[in-house]
């Protein structure tokens, strides 16, 4: 059996006055897509920062590809934070291209993945001269998209990359994103709190209610067979049933 790209054992972080999230079990295997679903607060962020390093489990394990993380390993992580998370003193071309320079990558290769990403996520080229403030929600939001797939990550940790947008631009996104992650293969753990999306994206569903994972398969069995009431009320209130 193959080393599956993330594998945290009994892993647990708490905050002072929030849940966080844990202990928890949990494999991703490589080339999946896992969504991870609930309300807020619910521990799914604090999640992805576990799995990208950002932050450091109170107790348990977090392992990529079988070794503990490290600098070098999130080389391999395209993350998008909540709400994009863009330097404002920077234009939102040098936010996107940040690392790759810093990596000392040719100027015509970032030059023609800018223009390729741009295309990709639906933003016209001349908005990435522009500095952040000068840029809507879902323009920012876009190129926080551009900046985690910049450097063709094998790995995205997305963080509701798709909440700001217009309905109209984020079907758009969801499908030509859905289609990037199963054509190159990319190991995938996406925020949601929308069923719809979640279902859209498919692979496997983690959803969450106090930092616990509550219940975990697919779409599918999530709708027909909740595990908990706490499951089928999330169910019944996207569905809009009283």
């Amino acid at each position: 059996m193959s080393e599956p790209a993330f594998r945290l054992t009994r892993a647990s972080k708490r905050y002072a006055g929030s849940e966080g999230v844990g202990p928890i079990d949990l494999e991703i295997a490589e080339g999946s897509t896992t969504v991870l679903l609930g309300t807020s607060g619910a521990g799914k962020s604090t999640l992805l920062k576990l799995l990208n390093g950002l932050v450091v489990p109170d107790s348990g394990e977090v392992l990529f590809r079988g070794q503990p993380l490290s600098p070098q390993s999130r080389l391999q992580m395209g993350y998008v934070v909540q709400g994009g998370g863009l330097f404002p003193h920077l234009t939102a071309a040098d936010n996107v291209a940040l690392v790759a320079r810093w990596l000392k990558q040719d100027r015509s290769r970032i030059d023609g993945r800018l223009h390729e990403l741009a295309t990709l996520v639906r933003l016209p080229f001349e908005s990435l001269q522009r500095f952040p403030v000068q840029l809507s929600g879902g323009q920012s939001q876009r190129v926080g998209l551009m900046r985690a797939l910049m450097l063709d990550a094998p790995v995205l940790l997305l963080d509701e990359p798709l909440g700001a947008l217009d309905p109209l631009t984020r079907f758009d996104l969801q499908r030509d994103l859905r289609g990037v992650f199963q054509r190159l293969g990319k190991t995938v753990a996406i925020v949601t709190h929308d069923l719809a999306e979640a279902a859209f994206f498919g692979g496997t569903v983690l959803l969450f209610q106090a930092g616990q994972v509550v219940q975990r398969g697919s779409i599918d069995e999530l709708m027909r067979q909740p595990a908990t009431p706490f499951v089928e009320r999330f169910v019944q209130a996207q569905r809009g049933v009283s």
